[in-house]
C-alpha cells in the first residue's frame, strides 16, 4: 500500500511558477507509475501528467506541455510537479496518485489509479 501526501500549494500571479511535492510512503513505490491529476469546482478531476516507475518516461496533458514538468527521486519516494507560466485557468486541487504498471505504461485515466493524495489547492490570479 502507498499512502501519498502533497505540498507545495497555494497563490501564485499568472505567469509565475509554483513546484508541488509528493510524498509517498511504503517500500515498493519504485514499483508505480506516478500522475499528478487536478479539480476544478464543477468539473471532472483531469490528467496533467504523468511518469514511470523509473521516471525515464513522462506524459502531459496539452494543457501543461512546455510548462510543466513531473519527476520524481525514488531514493527520496518524492514526486515533483514543477510549473511554470502558470494561468489563472491552471487554478485547482491537484492531486498525485499512484498506478501500479508494467514496464513504463503510463495513464491518463483515474480508474487506474489505486492511490490518491488528499490534494494541494493551487490559486492562480490575474
Amino acid at each position: 500500500q502507498v499512502q501519498l501526501v502533497e505540498s507545495g500549494g497555494g497563490l501564485a500571479q499568472a505567469g509565475g511558477s509554483l513546484r508541488l511535492s509528493c510524498a509517498a510512503s511504503g517500500r515498493t513505490f519504485s514499483s508505480y507509475a506516478m500522475g499528478w491529476f487536478r479539480r476544478t469546482p464543477g468539473k471532472e478531476r483531469e490528467f496533467v501528467a504523468a511518469v514511470s516507475w523509473s521516471g525515464a518516461s513522462t506524459y502531459y496533458a496539452d494543457s501543461a506541455k512546455g510548462r510543466f514538468t513531473i519527476s520524481r527521486d525514488n531514493a527520496k519516494n518524492m514526486v515533483y510537479l514543477q510549473m511554470k507560466l502558470l494561468k489563472p485557468e491552471d487554478t485547482a486541487v491537484y492531486y498525485c496518485a499512484a498506478a501500479l504498471t508494467v514496464g513504463h505504461v503510463l495513464y491518463t485515466t483515474q480508474t487506474r489509479y489505486a492511490y490518491w493524495g488528499q490534494g494541494t489547492q493551487v490559486t492562480v490570479s490575474s
